[in-house]
């Protein structure tokens, strides 16, 4: 039991952190649980996890979202954004071809390439924001580009950002961007991963409680303070980070 909490504990970590970093959180869960081979692994810990990152970030803009009549233009430009994500999200889940791309080659080459796109993306110059400037095509424009998350290694949050920050907005608003469009696409990968464990017997214990609970409060942790970082450093950390990664899983796949 005691070893299936750490591999909780871990899990939820890599999740928490990695879902809302521009570092991809799938890419990170198939490499640990491969080189682990974590007993605890499986669809419905998967579900528990993205589900408390899920709750974090509608816990953490519950303002936004309770305040309907001032936002909703926002909230419905990001229902908007979401359709691409969800159509591509669901043929790809349903024809199973989304199984084949998870493979380490993949992920090291997206990692390093989404890295370097990224990169050059965060040197746009900046003179939009949010409020204003956010409109159906720009909303499109970043959901087209959410599309490509369903490759394991490119980052959800990453992808996002990068088309945001093409667009020029600043750092700070292209990241709320990635963040309220991360809502529809939990829930909607949350659904589908319930929708194939209706067809089996769901047994919820301690295990899947623990996921869902330290999956919110690490998501709920690296949300709070990227916000933070983010409006005062650029994202060469992160960039910085993608390209060690994709070297190491380089090293491991060619050598």
């Amino acid at each position: 039991m005691i070893q299936e909490l750490i591999e909780i504990l871990i899990l939820s970590i890599i999740q928490g952190i990695s879902e809302f970093l521009p570092i991809s959180s799938s890419a990170h869960l198939i490499l640990v649980s491969k080189v682990y081979d974590f007993s605890t692994s499986s669809l419905l810990i998967d579900i528990s996890l993205h589900l408390g990152s899920l709750f974090a970030i509608i816990f953490y803009f519950r303002k936004d979202l309770l305040d309907l009549k001032q936002n909703r233009k926002l909230f419905n430009l990001i229902i908007i954004g979401s359709i691409p994500l969800i159509i591509f999200g669901y043929l790809l889940h349903t024809s199973e071809l989304i199984y084949l791309l998870r493979n380490i080659k993949v992920i090291a080459w997206t990692t390093l390439f989404f890295g370097i796109i990224l990169f050059f993306a965060d040197q746009r110059k900046i003179n939009k924001n949010l409020s204003t400037n956010l409109n159906i095509k720009s909303i499109l424009f970043i959901g087209l580009f959410q599309i490509l998350a369903l490759i394991p290694g490119v980052s959800r949050a990453g992808i996002t950002i990068t088309a945001a920050r093409f667009l020029k907005f600043n750092r700070f608003d292209s990241s709320k961007i990635a963040f309220l469009l991360a809502i529809p696409a939990l829930a909607g990968a949350s659904f589908l991963g319930l929708k194939d464990l209706f067809k089996q017997s769901i047994e919820i214990n301690s295990l899947i409680i623990s996921a869902v609970v330290l999956s919110f409060l690490f998501s709920y942790m690296t949300v709070k303070y990227f916000l933070k970082y983010i409006n005062r450093f650029s994202l060469n950390v992160f960039i910085l980070y993608r390209v060690i990664i994709s070297f190491i899983l380089f090293y491991i796949i060619y050598f």
